[in-house]
């Protein structure tokens, strides 16, 4: 392992708004509560904040309008969302761009017209529109040609489906808390796209989440337990919902990705504790599975049985309930997974949801569907 930029930055706050099919206040609310209650879980204030990198869904919010919010102070701004922006703001904290950096975004009011899929669903081009191909229709392309490749089973389907639901059922914070659902629930919930049933699909929700980054030294002096970033790598291969969805060439989206976050980290798949995976559809869980090296070609159905991604198994997946049941609120779900694995390895889940002696968590971003994918890999060792 050789020394990365990500080695001497460090993660030191998370938080998320309530999370709500349709929420209480304005998005420009919610954005703002991201924001204050991130620096809050830091144990630092808004004038602390140097770098910035602020947006929101419908209203178009941008980082250098935060700036402008928070004072005028000179500042570092940032573009991406997720965990690119993870990864985009740790390289500026080790490049002594900014110190204390503010990641934040929120959702609310998006998704009006409830007769339709939701509006981020709905691919506006000419190359899918005229065909009806829909987010749900692209994933369960992928997901279809690996089934009949390798005779994976509806059944390992709807066990990643329940094992993700029943963590957001016993969740708080999760818009389905409260909803138990076994594998046999979700096999005869009704179908969306064969073979996903409506159960193996993600939520719609409204949201905001905030993520605050600063050095390992300035993480010293703040009373709070920093994550550590172990690696990170971003994978790109076109124009998302504008290319057709073949197995053969993008099922493996993200394994470039995987192979370089656990090359920086000098770590392997066996070393993880925690997989935060994206979720917006069953069986995008053991896509990773494989592309990600967990397990070979044409394993994952079979890897995903007998309780081992459950939060008592050998690997434990998507603890907070995911996209599939804790939230899925615009930009915001993309953020919401590396604050997953950060609320995790610090203890901030519900008892019953902590993974105990976790130390290593994998966050991920994207998927076959959407022709991208993101890695991060975090921690409670300074590397």
């Amino acid at each position: 392992m050789s020394r990365s930029p990500f080695h001497d930055v460090a993660i030191v706050g998370a938080y998320n708004t309530v999370q709500a099919k349709t929420a209480d206040q304005p998005e420009m609310g919610l954005l703002l509560d991201s924001m204050r209650g991130a620096v809050a879980s830091a144990g630092l204030s808004l004038g602390d904040v140097d770098g910035l990198n602020v947006t929101s869904s419908v209203q178009r919010y941008n980082s250098r309008e935060a700036v402008a919010l928070l004072g005028g102070n000179p500042s570092w701004t940032g573009v991406d969302i997720g965990i690119p922006a993870v990864i985009e703001a740790a390289f500026a904290i080790s490049a002594g761009l900014a110190d204390v950096v503010l990641i934040a975004t929120a959702q609310a009011s998006e998704y009006t017209d409830r007769v339709k899929t939701a509006p981020w669903t709905r691919p506006s081009n000419e190359f899918v529109e005229c065909w009806g191909l829909y987010t749900a229709a692209e994933f369960a392309l992928i997901a279809r040609r690996h089934m009949h490749l390798y005779g994976t089973k509806p059944e390992s389907l709807a066990e990643v489906a329940s094992a993700i639901r029943s963590n957001g059922a016993r969740n708080p914070a999760a818009l389905h808390y409260g909803r138990e659902v076994s594998p046999g629930d979700v096999l005869n919930s009704r179908m969306v796209a064969d073979p996903f049933h409506l159960l193996d699909c993600a939520v719609t929700c409204e949201g905001g989440a905030g993520l605050v980054m600063t050095s390992i030294e300035r993480a010293r002096d703040l009373d709070v337990e920093p994550v550590y970033i172990h690696g990170g790598a971003i994978e790109r291969q076109g124009m998302a919902y504008m290319t057709p969805p073949v197995w053969d060439r993008y099922g493996h989206s993200g394994r470039t990705a995987a192979r370089k976050a656990f090359g920086q980290a000098g770590l392997t798949p066996a070393d993880v504790d925690v997989a935060e995976f994206y979720d917006p559809f069953s069986f995008e869980i053991i896509r990773q599975l494989e592309a990600f090296e967990f397990c070979a070609e044409g394993e994952g159905g079979d890897f995903v049985m007998d309780g081992r991604i459950r939060i008592d198994g050998e690997l434990p997946i998507v603890t907070n309930g995911g996209l599939m049941s804790f939230s899925h609120a615009g930009l915001a779900q993309l953020l919401q997974k590396p604050i997953a694995a950060v609320q995790q390895l610090r203890g901030e889940l519900p008892e019953v949801l902590t993974v105990p002696g976790a130390k290593l968590a994998l966050a991920s971003n994207g998927g076959a569907g959407a022709l991208f994918c993101d890695v991060l890999l975090v921690g409670t060792e300074q590397p």
